[in-house]
């Protein structure tokens, strides 16, 4: 497109998940609802690991980490989806939508890492019980989730940086709730190459590598568990990684949902309303499984509102 069409962009319109004026009342109801469960539930997950010395343990390490990163993941996108609806506007400043998509990466792989992190910890704990206080010890604990934190902020910030050189002209319609990438450089007038290939490079090293390494855990931990000659010894194994297990069902099947919906529809709204359930739906639902399906969780729980068991 030649240069004179491009215009200095100020800012950007957020579609949202339907353009349907009577609907805005019960998504912002819905969407309002959902955000305050999310946010309670997570910090519930928090003050109890905190709290209880109980839960002092490397798996709770990271579930706190897990939660924190859920509550900020949905504070990314669902505040200003909640502002514009009651408002009746659409519009996010460009330095806004920036930030939501610095944001919205970070905490998003962050997911992805703590989630492999934890699935890590669940091998060492069935495949290597005997050694696992030795091989999880407070110093690869730490690294672990500084390495995710630092990981996931500098490829944010690369991608960030990328997105700032982009010119855009005058289509500034974006058919999501929230800034994403890949919807800003499909507005791009500029070359776009570069931003394609870091993106693709950290779909494939970030969201793939994470993804292998849950994969071969719970190769190794069905491997494990198939060797238990009793019963009772093998439902108490799975039982240790079960909770687990469903998040990151959840996490990569909704995540896939989305993709999968996205390619066989035009739809924008279509896409929104799937991206709902990877960016909303299973932040919300996560501390429901964890306390649900962990003894450990409901036992602090309890013991945080001084109730008796």
């Amino acid at each position: 497109m030649e240069p004179d069409n491009e215009t200095q962009t100020s800012q950007f319109l957020l579609l949202g998940i339907s353009g349907d004026f009577r609907l805005q009342p019960f998504l912002f109801g819905l969407f309002l609802f959902m955000y305050l469960v999310t946010i309670l539930g997570n910090l519930l997950i928090i003050f109890a690991t905190i709290s209880d010395s109980h839960l002092h343990t490397p798996m709770y390490l990271f579930l706190s980490n897990l939660s924190f990163a859920d509550i900020c993941f949905t504070s990314t996108s669902i505040p200003k989806m909640l502002v514009n609806i009651q408002t009746q506007s659409k519009v996010i400043t460009y330095e806004g939508c920036i930030t939501q998509v610095y944001f919205f990466i970070v905490f998003g792989v962050l997911d992805n890492f703590l989630l492999a992190v934890m699935a890590y910890d669940r091998f060492v704990a069935i495949c290597h019980p005997l050694q696992y206080m030795v091989i999880m010890n407070r110093r690869l604990c730490g690294y672990l989730v500084l390495g995710s934190w630092i990981t996931t902020a500098l490829n944010s910030l690369l991608q960030t940086l990328m997105a700032l050189r982009l010119s855009f002209c005058t289509d500034l319609e974006i058919p999501h709730f929230v800034c994403e990438l890949n919807q800003l450089v499909l507005l791009a007038c500029s070359d776009t190459f570069a931003n394609d290939m870091v993106m693709y490079f950290a779909a494939v090293l970030l969201g793939g590598g994470p993804l292998a390494g849950i994969l071969y855990s719970y190769a190794k931990i069905v491997s494990a568990i198939r060797a238990i000659s009793s019963t009772e010894g093998k439902y108490k194994a799975f039982s240790t990684c079960a909770s687990h297990l469903s998040v990151v069902s959840l996490f990569y099947s909704t995540l896939l949902g989305v993709y999968l919906s996205s390619s066989v529809t035009q739809n924008s709204h279509s896409t929104a309303r799937a991206s709902v359930l990877y960016s909303v739906v299973t932040p919300m639902l996560n501390p429901f499984i964890y306390s649900l399906r962990n003894k450990d969780i409901t036992g602090a729980l309890r013991r945080l509102f001084r109730l008796k068991l």
